[in-house]
């Protein structure tokens, strides 16, 4: 056996000597098994010799801290407040990047801002190493790689697809119709009317759907992304002054949903961005 620093050890050679430098494992070791507990105790050196060794570069990298999770988030948007209330649920610790939709012109026009979104819009999540965008695929990527402790997708299959109608019906057939973007091609004069009948409209779709999928909550009685859904939406249907009388079932699970603490976090009373004007 050659000895570190004497000629040219092949990498098994220089691993066999790092092994007797620390303690043998008594029990076989297989490459796909995790690295021996005595070798991530190993010395300094050693350890720096062992990360340059392909074998195990894998567990050092297993081995580094995650980055704690960015969101680009506006108080006001629905948008942002929906993916607000999911981590809140999933109890993820992150931090919150504040992009006002309206001081300098909109910051989320910015040439930094859309390299991390081409679409200038938010929210905008960076987790795991990647960047994502646009709500619903955050709340489902979060679902599905921390489905625990709060399932926001059921598993029943018809379950599931009743959350995910009810989220696109409100995140593709409300919301966008009533949102900024389009309320400024509206017009000043005709905002809060056209904001008034695109609401209505979709609501009295919502409460006859609810009718037949709903109970405790927008899908049986467990929370789901289709709650997520919901209430940012009636804060939007208060804000443009929608007569809510009509929509009971609408109105019961908001005051329900409303209740929860993951809801109230999330608020956009009580964000960091949030003008005096507005805070709870």
């Amino acid at each position: 056996m050659r000895m570190l620093g004497k000629g040219n050890p092949s990498k098994a050679e220089t691993l066999d000597v790092l092994l007797s430098q620390t303690q043998r494992p008594t029990t076989a070791w297989s490459p796909l098994a995790p690295a021996p507990p005595t070798l991530l105790l190993a010395p300094p050196f050693t350890k720096q010799i062992l990360r340059e060794i392909p074998l195990f570069k894998g567990h050092w990298n297993r081995m580094a801290v995650p980055e704690k999770p960015v969101l680009y988030s506006y108080f006001r948007s629905s948008c942002s407040w929906r993916v607000r209330i999911a981590l809140a649920l999933k109890g993820i610790d992150y931090d919150i990047l504040p992009i006002s939709l309206i001081k300098d012109g909109g910051q989320q026009f910015t040439k930094e801002f859309k390299t991390l979104n081409p679409m200038s819009q938010v929210p905008t999540l960076k987790i795991d190493g990647i960047i994502l965008t646009q709500s619903l695929a955050i709340i489902e990527y979060l679902e599905e790689t921390r489905p625990t402790p709060v399932r926001l997708l059921p598993q029943d299959p018809k379950k599931r697809a009743h959350v995910r109608m009810i989220s696109d019906l409100i995140a593709s057939g409300i919301q966008p119709l009533q949102n900024l973007s389009v309320l400024k091609k509206v017009g000043q004069e005709t905002q809060l009317a056209w904001a008034q009948a695109v609401i209505n409209s979709g609501f009295g779709a919502l409460e006859h759907v609810l009718q037949s999928t709903a109970g405790k909550y927008c899908v049986g009685n467990e929370i789901s992304m289709a709650d997520l859904c919901l209430v940012p939406q009636v804060a939007n249907a208060e804000r443009f002054k929608v007569d809510l009388s009509s929509y009971p079932t609408i109105n019961r699970i908001n005051k329900t949903l409303l209740t929860m603490e993951a809801f109230q976090v999330s608020h956009p009373s009580r964000q960091p961005d949030t003008p005096p004007e507005f805070q709870a």
